[in-house]
């Protein structure tokens, strides 16, 4: 098996000149770790000629311990005594300030992505670059593993009328890039003009899955347990579009959906029917210990993946909606704003950054032809991203 490195083994390894003589800042999270397990607090300090002078947090914190959509404030690293800057306290408080990043001579952002447009720390990195160009400052990204591979693309392009904090420029629900390679795509197509460079993995290959790279798995957000999780996330995210609840407060989130309305044997049974490629579905019954419908037995599904190569999740996740809001009639809801610092969208719409497929599902239009309707601008954008792609 080829040995993969991240881009923060990289940097110690072989680059560690990049930060000699700088003050530094650091925009990290739980996952920001080398393949022996040291955080990139402790990689930068360790850095001969380097001063780490700043940290920023982005959704969830440093730490990973906060909940979803949850506000986090400023603090202090334990160990370091260095402040930490929170991104996500509010609105306006989702990029660095000029106050925050004031004394520094760099920027170095290592956050683990999951490849689904909704995830916010390729925002938050994309914040940071325009913050950052504002200042003149330059930022460094340490590259990390798509979980889900680099050769596929699923889902619609999202419409720039519905940007947000989950999809600030349109891409593609699974848009098959590292985070790295976002960053150099979004900073061109989208003139960010950040002074960026970029340290790429070492072994990375675009078909790789989590588990060929022999990198030990740190979970990016609370909800985020496992590589499984990952991989059914670019449609489960959409339950929280819904009053559904997406297994949040389970041991299984986004993998058990279900509702106090619904029958899960008749919604696995009606979703079996589908025979839809690479998952099966079987009737479960939960209990989230928190969150939507805390402490209620909730009927639904436990979404299996048998063929992680042609599973969709995206599609899949359009068609478990159709049918609970089918089966569960007036009890179905979409989930009223506010939703990811929006007041006035419906969350579903942020989510698929279109109106359209939720009128779609409504008018119950097959998902086949939704499809067939996201093909040509998935083309361009395969194209568009193709000068960006740093791994064959």
């Amino acid at each position: 098996m080829t040995t993969v490195l991240a881009g923060l083994d990289v940097l110690a390894r072989r680059l560690p000149r990049l930060l000699r003589g700088r003050r530094v800042g650091l925009l990290s999270h739980q996952p920001s770790v080398t393949r022996d397990l040291r955080h990139a607090v402790d990689v930068l300090r360790a850095l001969p000629g380097a001063r780490l002078a700043a940290l920023f947090a982005p959704e969830h914190g440093i730490t990973g311990a906060a909940q979803d959509q949850i506000g986090i404030g400023g603090e202090r690293h334990r160990a370091s005594g260095l402040p930490i800057w929170s991104l996500y306290g509010g609105r306006e408080r989702l990029a660095p300030t000029a106050a925050s990043l004031r004394g520094l001579d760099t920027l170095v952002i290592d956050l683990q992505d999951v490849g689904s447009r909704y995830y916010t720390y390729v925002w938050t990195m994309t914040l940071a670059m325009r913050a950052c160009a504002r200042a003149g400052l330059p930022v460094i990204v340490l590259d990390r593993p798509n979980p889900l591979g680099g050769d596929r693309l699923e889902g619609n392009v999202a419409d720039p009328r519905f940007a947000s904090f989950v999809g600030l420029y349109p891409l593609p629900i699974r848009h098959g890039m590292t985070i790295a390679e976002l960053a150099g795509y979004l900073n061109e197509t989208h003139a960010l003009g950040c002074d960026l460079t970029v340290v790429p993995m070492q072994g990375w290959r675009r078909r790789m899955r989590w588990e060929d790279t022999g990198l030990p798995w740190v979970a990016p957000s609370p909800n985020m347990p496992t590589p499984d999780t990952a991989r059914v996330y670019p449609g489960g995210c959409l339950i929280e579009g819904t009053n559904l609840s997406e297994g949040r407060g389970t041991t299984r989130p986004f993998e058990w959906v279900g509702a106090p309305y619904l029958d899960g044997e008749r919604l696995a049974a009606a979703l079996e029917r589908r025979r839809l490629p690479g998952v099966r579905f079987r009737a479960t019954a939960f209990e989230p210990a928190f969150h939507k419908w805390r402490g209620v037995r909730c009927g639904g599904v436990q979404v299996h993946v048998t063929d992680p190569d042609r599973f969709r999740s995206f599609v899949t996740y359009l068609a478990l909606i159709a049918e609970a809001r089918r089966q569960g009639g007036r009890r179905f809801r979409w989930r009223r704003p506010p939703y990811e610092f929006e007041w006035t969208r419906l969350a579903m719409d942020l989510l698929c950054g279109t109106d359209v497929i939720r009128r779609a599902i409504e008018r119950g239009r097959p998902l086949r032809a939704l499809e067939t309707s996201w093909a040509s601008a998935l083309a361009r954008f395969a194209r568009a991203r193709r000068p960006y792609l740093l791994y064959p």
